[in-house]
């Protein structure tokens, strides 16, 4: 047994019994590595990462690549979602030497932390190759390694920086946002939907943002992009017809064949993508599946006091997929005189319809009404039966040997999944994703703050309120988070939080003279670099959220400074929006509110929830929500009354009460 015995981490636990010397990222293995003048060996991944699997037993668990391993270097493994600093600054080392990154991600490191080499994946005989020519390069030429560590660092520290904009006062305008838009349109896959080619993954922040941009402009093209991106994936098979919830990725361009894994940060923000896609067109597959994202999470990845888990792994018994795939004889031995229909519906075949013989990923091709038509159904006895055959996949799957769970209770990805949450009782009003939201919130409240009002990233169940170390993405998903559980509550105390949780994250983590937020902590422990997240990927870049955090404390608040440093944020950002939207979707969203304004729409009096409910139904994706029948807020201000009432408030000016939404819902569209 080496050193991870001890670990919190499901990934680190699974290298427990590796003939690999492991140490976890921490002082014992970092001064070894200073003591021995070895190389560091940082290896980096997550228990859900397939290669990251097969590496383990290509490699990690042959007892002669470990002595090789073990001789020449300290090695160090990080899970990327317990230690996400750490991640980023090899990220971006492997990524400026080699073009690419993905998990695993190895690099090889002086004794000081700065890494002199990396990659992803290896095979067994490469690995070993590289690690005796690594070795002996540093023993013969440490001059030449000390030489490409220095200019490796200047890459890291510049990597993803941008410069301190001054004040001007233009404003931005429609003009600006169509060329940053059009310029994205030519990167949209107008036949299967998303971006570009294979792979193809969800990017729900990316469709968030067109499809408010589509509404706001009325811009056709990109409207139809997101309908037909929205279809194909909840019909492809990285979505999970049986179960609900969707895969990582799909590694074809097709959305067909998918990574397996099941993220709880992919599955929150999606859960907010297809509520609010109902809002703006109330197609019923939107709901469907929103409903199925609630459901599977509330199933596989709820704790029971309340916390959501990270990930379900891609492999079981050894094998991606696994658990997930039948064949059609399986599928027979479930449905009897049913399986043909189910296979229609579902494209399953006796050969199999995808790379592994005879097993079936489960995918739609066909809308309901032509299907239905073709077998002399009706849509409602079709998909009704669909749904008894489905429950009874699930139940047949639910015997199998399940995939492993990583059990670990992050608060930015909890942040993420509560947002979803608030969604979808936005857009459903069913009072069942309230009380869920209300329950994880207050786990939040109870097990990630310290008494100081510091967040803290991971749970550790023997340790109340946590440890205070948390990351800019902790801070910035939770406190977007309770913003919205605010908005569909009007119960302050959450307003209060996220302002709390701003002011904490401002003090600790904003450079005023760069106009940025650093991802850590300035009191955390300090690595090679310090860096900044700016680009918007699979989940959006933490000060993109707080930009738009801040934008809506400062209104809600009428706090300037909150607003300035939004904007000072977004002019940062500004001359890199045009590049490639996916990379800048969220700053995009904020964008998009500085050119078509947002609306802050107060409902007060006794029936102020109705009025809230009634207001939701229509698509007004530039709002803020507030009011309740009391509230401190300064926009609230003499407007209690008694008689319930709607303020449609805007750039500090408020109309006339409106008596009814009707009433409420014309000053917007005037």
């Amino acid at each position: 047994m080496n050193h991870l015995a001890n670990s919190t981490s499901p990934y680190l636990l699974q290298h427990v019994n590796n003939p690999v010397d492991w140490y976890p990222w921490g002082p014992e293995a970092l001064q070894k590595a200073k003591d021995e003048n070895k190389l560091i060996l940082v290896s980096i991944g997550y228990s859900a990462c397939h290669w990251c699997h097969v590496m383990e037993h290509e490699s990690f668990e042959d007892e002669q690549v470990a002595a090789v391993m073990n001789e020449y270097f300290v090695c160090i493994k990080v899970d990327r979602e317990e230690r996400p600093d750490v991640d980023q600054i090899y990220m971006s080392a492997v990524q400026l030497m080699t073009g690419r990154g993905g998990w695993p991600l190895n690099c090889i490191c002086l004794p000081d932390q700065r890494p002199i080499y990396g990659g992803t994946y290896f095979r067994k005989n490469e690995w070993t190759s590289l690690l005796f020519n690594l070795a002996d390069f540093y023993k013969q030429k440490p001059q030449e390694a000390e030489e490409y560590a220095v200019r490796l660092t200047e890459g890291i520290n510049q990597y993803e920086s941008v410069d301190f904009i001054e004040k001007a006062e233009d404003k931005y305008t429609q003009k600006d946002l169509q060329t940053i838009i059009n310029n994205w349109k030519k990167y949209f896959d107008h036949v299967e939907g998303g971006f570009g080619a294979a792979p193809k993954f969800p990017m729900p922040n990316s469709w968030i943002s067109l499809m408010r941009y589509a509404h706001l402009s009325k811009d056709a093209e990109v409207a139809a992009a997101a309908e037909l991106t929205l279809k194909k994936m909840a019909y492809g098979g990285i979505y999970d017809h049986v179960g609900g919830g969707f895969a990582r990725y799909a590694v074809d361009g097709h959305w067909h064949v998918p990574h397996f894994e099941k993220m709880l940060y992919d599955n929150g923000q999606l859960l907010s993508l297809y509520a609010e896609a109902y809002t703006w067109k109330a197609d019923p597959l939107y709901k469907q599946v929103a409903v199925e994202i609630t459901e599977f999470v509330l199933r596989e990845l709820t704790s029971e006091d309340g916390g959501f888990y990270s990930a379900l792994d891609a492999d079981s018994e050894g094998v991606e997929g696994k658990f997930y795939t039948f064949t059609k004889a399986e599928l027979a031995e479930i449905l009897g005189n049913d399986t043909d229909l189910f296979s229609i519906y579902y494209n399953a075949t006796a050969n199999g319809n995808w790379e592994e013989e005879h097993t079936n990923v489960f995918f739609r091709n066909r809308d309901d009404e032509a299907l239905a038509a073709d077998l002399g159904l009706t849509v409602e006895v079709l998909t009704g039966k669909l749904s008894e055959l489905s429950k009874k996949v699930l139940a047949a799957r639910a015997m199998r040997i399940r995939p492993g769970l990583d059990n670990k209770i992050l608060a930015s990805w909890n942040g993420l999944m509560l947002k979803g949450l608030c969604d979808a009782y936005r857009a459903f009003g069913e009072d069942s994703y309230l009380q869920y939201a209300l329950s994880n919130a207050n786990f939040i409240v109870n097990n990630l703050l310290t008494s100081s009002g510091k967040l803290s990233r991971l749970y550790k169940k023997d340790v109340p309120g946590g440890d205070g170390l948390a990351f800019l993405d902790d801070y910035a998903n939770v406190i977007d988070a309770f913003i919205a559980l605010y908005e569909v509550t009007f119960d302050e105390q959450w307003l209060s939080r996220a302002r709390s949780l701003a002011d904490v994250a401002i003090r600790n983590f904003y450079d005023e003279e760069g106009g940025i937020f650093y991802y850590t902590a300035a009191d955390d422990e300090m690595l090679i670099a310090r860096k900044s997240e700016i680009m918007d990927g699979v989940t959006p870049a933490s000060n993109s959220t707080m930009a738009r955090n801040l934008k809506k404390l400062g209104l809600l608040f009428d706090n300037e400074h909150y607003l300035e440093i939004s904007a000072q944020l977004l002019r940062n950002i500004m001359p890199y929006l045009g590049k490639y939207g996916s990379v800048y979707s969220n700053w995009i969203m904020l964008l998009t509110d500085e050119v078509y304004g947002v609306y802050e729409v107060a409902v007060t009096g006794n029936d102020f929830e109705s009025y809230r409910r009634d207001i939701e139904k229509t698509y007004i994706p530039n709002k803020i929500m507030l009011g309740g029948n009391a509230g401190s807020l300064p926009l609230l201000q003499g407007k209690f009354s008694g008689n319930t009432q709607i303020f449609v408030c805007r750039d500090k000016t408020c109309g006339l009460p409106a008596r009814n939404v009707n009433e409420a819902l014309k000053q917007i569209e005037a």
